[in-house]
């Protein structure tokens, strides 16, 4: 069994009192209306949210990957559309933090990492969804600069976000072709699309981020040339741990709300709770969450650190933890089993333990498509 220690127990503790006062009370809110809450999310910055393990350099927090999967359950029992954004978040200074020099760093991890400024991650395109190795953005080098052209497809905080890191083609050599590039949202020729229609995550952005002649400094670029595709699948790799912690508390969050609901229903002459064959689903519920959270939390063997502050994935055990819990394989039971202990009635409103509709659906498809890591794997 995994034990926090003292200073985990107190994330923990700060980080649950700000979802539950700051997020939960207006997640159904911000789904109906679609609401990108970004004082909220300035609010965890000043918290320690915005660059949970950058170095503290420049503003980051400092802590452990493990740290960052507490984090994450306990901000998705309260919405896991913020939670998952913040994940995303972190994605984007993690990268400048790990694979920018110090005059990046300087410029960009600080205002990142306290949310002043919001970071974007810009791989998925409409031809070339889960395979980074196919993309079709071009970065033509012309002097000091780069020219951009080409699209990005379902990109979260689009249009609201400062910063973007791009991946883009600038060589037609496959994987080894690609470089990732920082583009400010105030480049010329930068524009988005609508926001995408949804089934859920409405309380964050999801639009197209377009390029057309976008000139950005070399100075703007990560790494090397050609160094891109390591940089985006080591963002992955750690994304999707990170993605399976908000499924996890996505899918703990369903559980407490099936057994407050059947504790309040009478039906057969008593409340619901005392029937044995819900309480064998509850049971199941929690064995397969229990099963999730000890496998994510298993910090020595999901990751070492390599000189640099590079994370590097260990026999590839971390790449296998992290696609499985972040397709949200544990939490779309548990939301599936909420929905058939409740029943209709709350679904009708929106309102009940019934929303949001499932915490795992989106995340099964997030941060690449679950049967190409399968075949990857």
């Amino acid at each position: 069994m995994f034990e926090l220690t003292e200073d985990q127990q107190a994330v923990v503790e700060m980080v649950r009192d700000f979802a539950t006062t700051a997020i939960a009370p207006h997640a159904a809110e911000w789904d109906e209306t679609k609401h990108f809450p970004v004082d909220v999310l300035r609010e965890a910055g000043t918290l320690g949210m915005g660059g949970i393990y950058v170095r503290e350099e420049f503003g980051g927090s400092g802590l452990s990957r493990t740290d960052a999967a507490l984090i994450f359950e306990e901000l998705s029992k309260a919405d896991p559309t913020i939670a998952a954004y913040i994940s995303i978040h972190n994605m984007v200074v993690w990268m400048i933090d790990a694979f920018g020099n110090d005059e990046q760093r300087a410029q960009w991890v600080p205002q990142l990492a306290s949310m002043e400024a919001l970071g974007s991650y810009c791989l998925t395109e409409p031809g070339a969804g889960s395979d980074a190795a196919a993309l079709s953005t071009k970065a033509v080098l012309d002097g000091d600069s780069y020219v951009l052209n080409g699209t990005k497809q379902f990109i979260s905080g689009a249009g609201v976000s400062s910063v973007y890191v791009v991946m883009a083609r600038t060589a037609d050599t496959g994987s080894q072709g690609i470089t990732a590039i920082v583009v400010p949202a105030d480049a010329p020729g930068l524009s988005f699309g609508p926001n995408e229609k949804k089934m859920g995550w409405n309380a964050q952005p999801t639009r197209q981020v377009i390029f057309e002649d976008v000139r950005v400094a070399v100075a703007n670029r990560l790494g090397e040339e050609g160094s891109g595709f390591g940089i985006a699948m080591k963002g992955l790799n750690g994304g999707r741990v990170n993605m399976g912690a908000c499924s996890l508390g996505g899918g703990q969050a369903a559980l407490e709300k099936s057994i407050a609901y059947l504790k309040s229903r009478s039906a057969f002459g008593g409340p619901l709770i005392n029937q044995q064959s819900l309480l064998f689903d509850i049971a199941d519920m929690d064995t397969e969450l229990e099963t999730a959270r000890t496998l994510i939390l298993r910090p020595r063997t999901l990751w070492t650190v390599a000189p640099g502050h590079r994370e590097v994935v260990r026999h590839g055990e971390a790449r296998r933890h992290g696609r499985r819990f972040q397709r949200g394989e544990q939490s779309h039971p548990v939301a599936r089993r909420l929905r058939l202990l409740v029943g209709i009635r709350p679904r009708e409103d929106c309102q009940g333990p019934a929303r949001p509709p499932d915490p795992g659906r989106q995340q099964r498809n997030h941060e690449a498509h679950r049967w190409t890591a399968r075949r990857r794997a």
